[in-house]
């Protein structure tokens, strides 16, 4: 695996499957989500594709920014334009004309709970327990902010963003909307991604690329909110605080 990561993209019956990985926990540098925000914004205007599943390799879905890139930050713009790469893959995913499904094969941390979040629909494993961690390293989830709220609720993010060291459980995450279902085995949650793409994929891709917008009225804002959120990321990257901290998480 390429320590940058790698990104693959499969097609078939109309069905995408985008597979992401990082040596990592499969962490996102910068170079990651730009691929991630292209390939969505490909697959939008895809007429050979109706449905997208988003997934990963390994045993964690996603453990969020790379600390190796962040502890890398040393002035506000390159923080802004790193931050700036979850805003790109949210906005990617809102805007995507097919409808995405989320394959949650284990734990997620802060922007890995932005990408779920930004799913139409997603199914999970019983391990797939989330955190948002952002504020013990002195930043917050302020580009994925909006995703999550507007997925599980304001009060539910704000129990996980003032607990940044508490794992929620995956149990928690499905009552509060942020899964559709949980399985007990990884054959469970393919069997029941599978057969939920191939369903969708036989509707009208018109009519579901119509109530995709109804899905997500309202946050026309977000091309300019995320970017002014990855500012804030980005100053407070900088500060002495986050620096510190990251460099005791690495250890």
């Amino acid at each position: 695996m390429s320590e940058n990561g790698c990104l693959s993209i499969t097609i078939e019956n109309k069905i995408a499957t985008i597979t992401f990985s990082h040596p990592a926990s499969n962490s996102f540098p910068s170079s990651l989500l730009q691929k991630l925000t292209a390939e969505l914004n490909s697959i939008s205007d895809n007429k050979e594709v109706n449905v997208v599943i988003l997934q990963s390799e390994g045993k964690t879905f996603c453990s969020g920014a790379s600390f190796d890139e962040l502890l890398s930050i040393s002035n506000f713009e390159d923080g802004k334009k790193f931050f700036s790469g979850f805003a790109d893959v949210i906005n990617a995913m809102r805007k995507c004309s097919k409808i995405i499904i989320g394959k949650i094969q284990g734990k997620a941390v802060g922007g890995g709970v932005g990408l779920i979040s930004a799913c139409d629909i997603a199914f999970a494993y019983q391990d797939a327990a989330v955190k948002l961690s952002e504020i013990a390293i002195g930043i917050g989830p302020f580009v994925i902010e909006p995703a999550v709220s507007r997925k599980i609720g304001k009060t539910a993010l704000s129990e996980m963003t003032l607990q940044p060291t508490l794992w929620q459980t995956a149990d928690w995450a499905v009552a509060k909307g942020l899964y559709a279902d949980l399985f007990d085995s990884m054959a469970e949650v393919n069997e029941a991604v599978n057969h939920e793409a191939e369903r969708l994929a036989s509707y009208n891709p018109e009519a579901l690329a119509e109530m995709k917008k109804v899905f997500w009225e309202g946050t026309d804002h977000w091309d300019k909110l995320l970017y002014e959120r990855a500012a804030i990321s980005g100053k407070l990257v900088l500060s002495d605080f986050t620096k510190q901290a990251l460099s005791q998480f690495k250890k």
